[in-house]
């Protein structure tokens, strides 16, 4: 998944609006573009990127779906915002930071994980004394 942006609608409008938004951070069109069944891509890829193969069979886009299932979790959970913009701020600061302490528990022993902890709050210190300074 490339990027993620909140809208209000989901038509060809919002389609051509996270089209051209993802584009511009790219700097070169993809080969193969993969979304959800909304009708609404097709069309706005039509009119952006008509060379582009566009595959919308279930199953494909899993990967994109499960990538942002904690950002889903997150607005139905704060259902409090005021505006989609300010989910919007809220989302683009949040996240950089639960990545910093995200830590697969699964993969590795207890240890391992206390010195992961430490290591990211660390970080986490330097950072906040860089902004308050």
């Amino acid at each position: 998944m490339l990027d993620e942006i909140v809208q209000n609608r989901r038509n060809t409008t919002a389609a051509r609006r996270l089209m051209r938004k993802l584009m511009k951070g790219q700097g070169h069109s993809p080969r193969v573009m993969i979304t959800d069944k909304l009708r609404s891509y097709g069309a706005a890829k039509r009119d952006i990127m008509p060379g582009v193969e566009h595959r919308s069979n279930k199953g494909l886009n899993n990967r994109a779906e499960n990538s942002h299932q904690p950002t889903r979790r997150r607005e139905r959970i704060m259902k409090g915002f005021k505006s989609t913009r300010h989910l919007q701020r809220f989302g683009s600061i949040h996240d950089p930071a639960a990545n910093l302490f995200y830590i697969p528990g699964h993969e590795i022993s207890s240890d391992h994980h206390h010195e992961l902890r430490t290591e990211a709050m660390q970080i986490w210190n330097e950072i906040a004394r860089l902004q308050t300074a």
